[in-house]
This record gives structure tokens, C-alpha cells and sequence, in this order.
């Protein structure tokens, strides 16, 4: 029998792209998917220097003054997806999903799940052996944490936010939050983990890959 033909994603890769920007985009294309206009998305990119609050953030959560965060070149964002503070910055790969979830995966928790794995089969195919941490959202190593979601679905099931993944990210930047309001725990990058540089070029293809398999879908680039 000749092998099922597997639904489409269009993977945008967007370069640096400033998180208002990058909002209003996926609320574009959240629309768009609601109306089938176009098929499932994954937006991959990086952000300018920026602190995001999820709905579930605390304020004491970020560690500076926004006159601090102003004089570092940081900016300061209501995200409107769940989780508490993160920062995303050069350096990092962050995915925005805009995926239409149909009926045997309209469940949160395994949505969640499903991103962990994805970024957990990227990071094999760098010799990183990352887990999830039980209780927690995110992708960890020893070393500290390596990737962060942070999610939002809409109705119709059409999802938003997503992940991002530390791959040469200066992780100085982080001492400006508790991050993900998790006091304890380091973070850590792909970069620090392996003793050598890695580009988030070159984390594009393989994240793409381990996207379609965990999602049963055909990715192609636009």
C-alpha cells in the first residue's frame, strides 16, 4: 500500500524578528489558520534582547528595574501564553507553532509534552542527552535547563507561542529573572554544554525534522 500522504507544515525561517512583530504575526496567521487559509506554521527566529511575562508571572520574578532593563537594551512584554518570565534573545531558537491541533491531540498536557520531545530529538542529534523534569515544563540537562515553553491555544484549537531552545545564548542575560520562576535551577545552552559554538543556523534543519516526526506532518520551507 503506497504510505499515507502526511498533512503539510510551512517552516518560516525569520531571522531576527522584534517580539511585537513577531506577536502580530501569529495572530495573523492564528486567523488564517482558523479559516484554512493556509496550512499548519512553524515560525522560526530569534528575538532582540526582551523579557515576556506569561499568565502566570509573578512581578518579583524580573530582578531589575525598567530603568536597569532599559540601560542593558532590554525590553519588557505581556506574552499572553501560560508559564511565568523568560527571556529570549540573540543566540536562541525560539518556535512559534501555529498549528491546528486536531481531535486525538486536542490535549494540552500531551501538547506540551509533544514540544518537550521535539526539542528532546533535536538536541540528540547534537549528542545531548536532555530529559524532562518531573513537575516542570522545559527540556534539562545536568548543566541546567536547555529549552522553555510556554504556550497558548485558542479556540478551534489553533495553537501559539511555543519554545525556545538556548543554543549560543549569552546566558548573562538571565540573571535579570528568576527564570520560568524557578529559583533553584540553572540554565544553561547547547554552546556551554558542548565546549563549542553552536549557531542556531545550525539547529534549523534538524528542529525542523524532529518537528515533522513528532507531529506526523511534512515540513517544507518558505
Amino acid at each position: 500500500m503506497p504510505e499515507e500522504r502526511r498533512p503539510a507544515l510551512e517552516v518560516r525561517r525569520l531571522g531576527r524578528v522584534p517580539y511585537d512583530e513577531a506577536l502580530d504575526l501569529q495572530t495573523e496567521l492564528v486567523a488564517r489558520r482558523r479559516s484554512q487559509e493556509v496550512p499548519d506554521q512553524l515560525l522560526l527566529l530569534e528575538h532582540p534582547h526582551v523579557i515576556t511575562l506569561g499568565t502566570s508571572s509573578l512581578d518579583s520574578n524580573v530582578l531589575l528595574s525598567e530603568e536597569e532593563l532599559e540601560r542593558k537594551g532590554i525590553h519588557l512584554y505581556e506574552a499572553g501564553r501560560g508559564g511565568d518570565v523568560t527571556y529570549h534573545g540573540p543566540g536562541q531558537l525560539v518556535g512559534y507553532p501555529i498549528l491546528a491541533l486536531g481531535p486525538n491531540r486536542r490535549d494540552l498536557h500531551r501538547y506540551l509534552r509533544d514540544l518537550e520531545e521535539v526539542l528532546i530529538l533535536t538536541l540528540r542529534r547534537f549528542g545531548i542527552q536532555a530529559t524532562r523534569e518531573e513537575g516542570l515544563t522545559g527540556v534539562w540537562v545536568p548543566e541546567g535547563k536547555l529549552g522553555a515553553i510556554g504556550v497558548r491555544v485558542s479556540s478551534g484549537w489553533i495553537t501559539s507561542h511555543g519554545f525556545a531552545l538556548n543554543v549560543d545564548t549569552d546566558l548573562d542575560f538571565f540573571s535579570a529573572i528568576v527564570p520560568c520562576g524557578i529559583q533553584d535551577r540553572p540554565v544553561t545552552s547547547m554552546t556551554k554544554v558542548l565546549g563549542r559554538r553552536i549557531t542556531v543556523d545550525e539547529v534549523l534543519d534538524p528542529l525542523s525534522k524532529s518537528f515533522e516526526s513528532v507531529f506526523s506532518l511534512a515540513h517544507v520551507v518558505v
